[in-house]
């Protein structure tokens, strides 16, 4: 896992641990687990803007680990990643985007859930129309912002 970027080795290790505990490769549907090396290699790769929140994410999980999260047995990996779920918060939403955007891109999963493997653009998406009204009462509210002058 010797990509590219500014997490160290370690921290490495850790995001693959949690990646792993986030989503485990699944047989039943033919799809990796988040700590597959190439969708890892995305991830580390694709930090930019949460680098620095997922960098403190991780080095909270190794605190509560008291030294390498991902060197503990894997009960006691998954009672830290609770505590530090329900603990919620920037760091934890910011772990969580890095990991699910680059698994959901991966071409596997894609094709796993029936997406074909593909940019959404130029082509789009076809969407399924739902119920405008429910925008009803949004649009019913007062303005939440002033116009520029």
């Amino acid at each position: 896992m010797s990509q590219s970027s500014t997490l160290s080795a370690a921290e490495q290790r850790t995001l693959a641990a949690v990646a792993h505990l986030m989503i485990p490769p699944s047989a039943e549907y033919g799809v990796p687990g988040a700590d597959d090396p190439a969708i890892m290699a995305d991830i580390v790769n694709s930090l930019g803007r949460d680098e620095a929140e997922v960098r403190a994410a991780l080095a909270r999980l190794d605190a509560l680990a008291g030294g390498g999260f991902a060197d503990l047995p894997a009960p006691q990996r998954e009672a830290i990643a609770a505590t530090f779920r329900a603990d919620g918060g920037p760091l934890l939403a910011a772990l969580t985007r890095a990991i699910l955007l680059c698994y959901y891109r991966d071409e596997r999963v894609m094709r796993s859930i029936g997406m074909e493997v593909r940019p959404p653009f130029p082509k789009g998406h076809e969407l399924e129309q739902g119920d405008w009204s429910l925008l009803d009462p949004v649009r019913k509210r007062a303005k939440l912002w002033r116009d520029a002058p």
